[in-house]
């Protein structure tokens, strides 16, 4: 079997040179879903997998905008429409330096399966551009994103393509975007997710990723006959995901005792609570500043990235991966057991490399990756697009119960598909899981 993974990636990276992150993606699901195709070839006979593998199409395009100088720079946008086998391309817009073909190729793979077990019909895509909003005036946002959009206009709608927010991609950006689109276009739909309340958004759509991360470690652990009530968090992030993560944990009753940025992070002992929560998200979601800040008004450790430090190396027993692809390599993992950690619920997409996952499955620890843990934000962006159409919305309190739900289901189906004897493989599991429904939905509509 080795050697036909072997084969199969050969082939992958051959056609998708340079695409580290995308061969990365790619491999974790072939080495879970190829010994399954060995049970089922009709999988085999149909090439599902070096389909899958594909994008249905990739656009890519110039983005010309002046700043407040009047100065004139060019970043470049992409979408990745992946597969629309069981609905609309549904994936965020990523805004980061970093953002490049083989990034978005790699996230719009993990979207397929990450919708695909939420049980709603969403396809899956993703896009994005290199640009930085940081240190970027309000109007210089704006700008970029009517210049951004002006492009992405004509390839994207309620019924085709149905983008979100990501990295560098929030309420404001959203904004932005959705105006820019009912300008062109001349029609107020549904067209992007993670809407204003006030016009067409959903309640919880913000709080959804972080919330459902947390979900899933509750199920996670209550397999193990744990609960998650006074358990010490290691929270890596301090934007959207990692804030809502604190905020749910917060109200579950654990000690999350860590948040993080690219400078570094903060380890509060004490634990957060609420007027410390309210505290990050005024630095980072207001001031737009750093949470180095946390640790001056709270007088807690701060640690600086710069010097190797990570929140990794916090005693703890779970921890919830929330900032980027990646974070968590051998040593981290190595850290985190030996630290007495029994769960790991990736909130990041990808955010733990194939080395540290071997470790987590050695150890025989809980760990739920990104495509099954995160899926919350993408689910509750399905419940909004769900509620567009129908012209309605739901109250705070439905939307939450609706997110369990699925979250619940997510957490099933990876049982289902990841039981190997007394453990549970959640990655085989939710690689397989994701797989069967969009397989089996190529192989009803035919050679497409």
């Amino acid at each position: 079997m080795s050697k036909k993974i072997e084969e199969f990636m050969g082939k992958i990276s051959e056609r998708n040179p340079g695409e580290a992150e995308f061969h990365q993606a790619v491999r974790e699901v072939a080495e879970s879903v190829m010994p399954f195709l060995e049970k089922n070839p009709k999988y085999l006979k149909a090439r599902i997998m070096e389909r899958i593998a594909e994008p249905e199409r990739v656009i890519m395009f110039r983005v010309p905008w002046a700043d407040d100088r009047g100065e004139i720079h060019v970043n470049r946008g992409y979408r990745i429409e992946m597969n629309s086998a069981i609905g609309p391309y549904k994936g965020g817009l990523r805004f980061h330096p970093t953002v490049n073909l083989g990034i978005l190729k790699f996230l719009a793979f993990e979207q397929v399966f990450k919708n695909s077990l939420t049980t709603l019909p969403m396809g899956g895509g993703k896009g994005g551009s290199d640009f930085d909003p940081k240190r970027k005036s309000d109007n210089e946002v704006m700008r970029f994103c009517q210049s951004f959009m002006t492009e992405l206009a004509g390839h994207i709608g309620p019924d085709t393509d149905v983008p979100a927010g990501d990295i560098g991609v929030g309420s404001r950006e959203i904004g932005f975007l959705f105006g820019q689109y009912k300008k062109i276009r001349n029609e107020f739909t549904g067209v992007l997710t993670g809407k204003g309340i006030g016009w067409g958004g959903s309640l919880i759509r913000p709080e959804a990723t972080g919330y459902g991360t947390v979900y899933f470690a509750r199920e996670m652990l209550e397999t193990k006959g744990e609960s998650i009530e006074g358990k010490i968090c290691v929270v890596s992030g301090s934007g959207n995901v990692a804030q809502y993560t604190v905020e749910k944990l917060l109200e579950l009753g654990a000690r999350p005792v860590t948040l993080s940025d690219s400078n570094g992070y903060i380890y509060d002992k004490r634990g957060l609570n609420k007027e410390k929560l309210e505290f990050v998200k005024k630095i980072k979601n207001v001031k737009r500043g750093r949470i180095k800040e946390y640790a001056k008004e709270y007088d807690c450790e701060y640690f600086d990235s710069a010097k190797g430090n990570r929140p990794w190396e916090i005693k703890c027993e779970i921890a919830f991966p929330s900032a980027t692809q990646n974070e968590i390599h051998e040593k981290d993992a190595r850290h985190l057991i030996k630290n007495g950690c029994i769960c790991v619920s990736e909130g990041a997409n990808m955010p733990t490399t194939p080395k540290a996952i071997e470790i987590f499955k050695k150890a025989k620890i809980l760990y739920g990756p990104g495509k099954a843990a995160n899926a919350g934000g993408v689910a509750v962006s399905g419940l909004e697009m769900s509620q567009n159409t129908q012209r309605i919305s739901w109250d705070r309190e439905e939307v939450d119960k609706k997110l369990e739900e699925i979250m619940v289901k997510i957490h099933n189906t990876c049982l289902k598909y990841g039981k190997e004897g007394k453990f549970i493989n959640y990655v085989k599991g939710a690689n397989i899981g994701g797989f069967v429904k969009v397989a089996d939905a190529m192989l009803d509509q035919g050679l497409v």
